[in-house]
């Protein structure tokens, strides 16, 4: 059993997330399997919540993997989700599959990124398109945001860089907003002071989140459209937190373009762009 400042302690982080997720006490009770005093008692520490209970809770709220472990760590309970490393042998299946597919991907360009949006591999199609950027936005580890937006990166080849830039930063601090995390909220700081400012008007073709990547290339403009992909059922906190950024084609000439470029680069998979 858990102490007074501890229930305090989980208590105060279960209604942050609450609170954080627009969740009302009722409705964390029905998700959870559970009735609204439970909850509530729960909240104002006068009721200690098993272990399962704690889990289904943060299930029910969605809440990361490795805030699930802080959560039950606040809750006086051991962690319940492993953090392998990546390059662990018990990952050698999920490396296995994620090089599969970003192979498979050429000659479109992918990557796999983690929570921070450190670059954990690329294909050769990504490495392709990053030629020519300052070295030291190589090093290990890649940020891919900051590769992409840096003025010593890729942004001086992106047409549409006054839009797409935002783009790119209201998506990390959402991800900030909904998934709290010192990392992005700094990094959306240093991201916000490096691309142009963001316009006041939309333009007549304002798209939202569906905007485009129009990329300078030797080839002409190659126009882009991004998806994300993420595992849905992982119990690892590794694996949870791996992202594949892939980018598709938006018109013929650029999967044209795309497909020249792949028959001159290798198909496979690089821990580096």
């Amino acid at each position: 059993m858990t102490g007074t400042s501890e229930r305090g302690g989980f208590a105060g982080v279960l209604r942050a997330w609450r609170g954080r997720r627009g969740v009302s006490q009722l409705d964390l009770a029905l998700r959870a399997g559970t009735t609204q005093r439970h909850v509530s008692f729960i909240e104002s520490g006068r009721s200690t919540p098993g272990r399962a209970m704690v889990v289904r809770l943060s299930e029910s709220l969605e809440i990361p993997l490795r805030e699930r472990n802080a959560l039950l760590l606040a809750a006086g309970y051991a962690p319940a989700y492993p953090e392998t490393p990546f390059d662990d042998p018990e990952l050698g299946p999920v490396r296995v599959a994620l090089e599969g597919v970003l192979r498979g991907h050429h000659p479109y360009p992918a990557v796999i990124v983690d929570r921070h949006g450190d670059l954990v591999s690329a294909n050769d199609a990504f490495r392709a398109l990053t030629e020519g950027v300052a070295s030291h936005l190589l090093a290990s580890p890649v940020n891919v945001p900051r590769l992409l937006l840096d003025p010593r990166g890729m942004a001086p080849r992106i047409i549409n860089l006054d839009v797409w830039a935002w783009h790119v930063i209201d998506h990390i601090r959402l991800e900030a907003a909904r998934n709290p995390d010192d990392r992005l909220e700094a990094l959306v700081t240093e991201l916000t002071k490096l691309v142009p400012d963001r316009l006041r008007k939309p333009r007549p073709d304002h798209l939202g989140f569906a905007v485009p990547l129009r990329l300078r290339s030797g080839d002409g403009e190659l126009r882009l459209l991004t998806t994300l992909t993420h595992f849905g059922t992982a119990a690892d906190v590794t694996v949870a937190e791996l992202r594949m950024e892939a980018f598709l084609p938006a018109d013929a000439a650029t999967a044209s373009a795309l497909a020249e470029l792949g028959r001159a680069v290798p198909s496979g998979a690089s821990d580096r762009p």
